[in-house]
């Protein structure tokens, strides 16, 4: 079936020849989304990318502002990506999209550039090192990103919900989906 850039089972194959130890994907489903979550953070002081009013938001007692730019458009693209890709748990993917760019708004708003920053900073390095680290001690391989830097940026936080789904709920997208050899 040549679905191309939709192809679920070539992309979870490719995923899953890098993830087939349990704790490194334990430590995957930690802290890949982490990771997406600190980058729409960062994004949030990116200027506007239309001509749009901004979104007056009242959240926890707390006014902010919910700017349509770069975070917005990455969360976007992703949700829409992922419901592609699997309309129940793509529909999951993009509600925690929504939510963490949401999220990641309201915090940025209240940290400022000057603070949020170095969060992201420390919650980067401290992310992408233990998935190093996982993948070195536990897969006793490099990770993905090596060989595939778009396919993993991109993948990697719907692959860990649905290794969280499968694992939790015994969820599939079709029936033997993770039956796949060459899931790991």
């Amino acid at each position: 079936m040549g679905k191309g850039l939709l192809d679920l089972e070539k992309h979870f194959a490719f995923y899953g020849a890098y993830h087939s130890n349990r704790i490194n994907i334990a430590i995957h489903m930690v802290f890949v989304w982490p990771i997406f979550f600190t980058a729409l953070l960062m994004l949030y002081f990116t200027p506007s990318l239309f001509s749009l009013p901004h979104l007056e938001v009242f959240l926890f007692g707390t006014h902010f502002v919910l700017v349509l730019n770069f975070g917005f458009l990455l969360a976007l693209i992703y949700s829409v990506f992922y419901f592609c890709l699997d309309v129940k748990a793509g529909s999951l993917a993009a509600l925690l999209c929504a939510i963490c760019w949401v999220a990641s708004s309201f915090i940025a708003s209240r940290l400022g550039f000057s603070l949020a920053w170095k969060v992201v900073l420390v919650a980067q390095i401290l992310c992408w090192t233990v998935q190093f680290i996982g993948h070195g001690i536990f897969e006793g391989r490099a990770p993905a990103l090596l060989d595939n830097l778009v396919q993993a940026f991109i993948m990697a936080p719907f692959f860990v919900l649905l290794e969280a789904l499968q694992t939790f709920f015994g969820y599939e997208p079709y029936s033997g989906f993770h039956a796949i050899p060459s899931n790991g």
